[in-house]
């Protein structure tokens, strides 16, 4: 990353590979799991990050959750024939419960993160990780591998088009008539080892609170960092 003052601009980049796709199947799935945490009310998120200022919309909430699930797929669906892999939880969790991690992948376990087609950064709240590379908000959880999956924005584009991004309320019956005819490509950036983490840490890999990314976008919460161009490639795995 290079720093000028009060903005970082990324230098490690990776070129979004949009070859790979969910099927109709998956998309249904994730959709009515998304729905049920948000505007349902069977589960709920959090609508904020650690260490975070911004209190999100029920719809941005949606977002994030459907990318999230989505991001999960696409690690299941890459290794489910190279490893023993369980299918993504799809149970929905009350406020402050969440599912105990992604994935054991054979004896390892693995953590999913997402961003956007466009994004080339893994970034992970610092308020939530130990010294050691312990994930805090699940007892202090050793992750082994966290992946960075890239998801096309068509979803969020579509809902600020239709200026429906920061409501609190949509129909369902609405709201998939939307989605279902959208093509949701992914590829994975990378993925980084528990090692990997510990080294970002301990070499404060750091985006603050307040700075701002590319010139545009300022962070909302201090995160450690890594660049989708320096992470390790997933054919190391395959």
């Amino acid at each position: 990353m290079q720093r000028n003052n009060n903005s970082l601009y990324i230098t490690s980049k990776k070129a979004f590979n949009k070859n790979n796709k969910f099927n109709a199947e998956i998309i249904k799935k994730v959709f009515d799991f998304s729905y049920s945490m948000t505007f349902g009310s069977d589960g709920e998120h959090r609508n904020y990050r650690s260490g975070g200022t911004h209190h999100r919309r029920k719809s941005e909430i949606f977002c994030d959750t459907f990318q999230g699930k989505l991001s999960e797929y696409a690690i299941y669906e890459t290794f489910k024939n190279k490893y023993q892999l369980t299918e993504p939880d799809l149970e929905c969790y009350e406020l402050g419960k969440w599912d105990q991690f992604d994935f054991y992948m054979n004896d390892k376990i693995v953590s999913v993160k997402s961003t956007k087609h466009f994004g080339n950064l893994l970034l992970l709240e610092t308020k939530d990780w130990t010294s050691d590379g312990e994930y805090i908000p699940n007892q202090n959880e050793k992750v082994d591998y966290t992946f960075l999956v890239r998801i096309n924005d068509e979803l969020t584009s579509l809902l600020k088009f239709k200026r429906m991004y920061y409501s609190d309320y949509i129909d369902k019956n609405e709201l998939w008539d939307m989605i279902k005819d959208l093509n949701f490509c992914y590829d994975i950036a990378g993925y980084i080892t528990r090692d990997d983490l510990i080294y970002l840490i301990s070499n404060n890999f750091i985006i603050k609170q307040g700075e701002i990314l590319n010139g545009t976008t300022r962070m909302d919460a201090e995160n450690y960092y890594c660049q989708a161009g320096d992470m390790k490639d997933i054919n190391d795995l395959l």
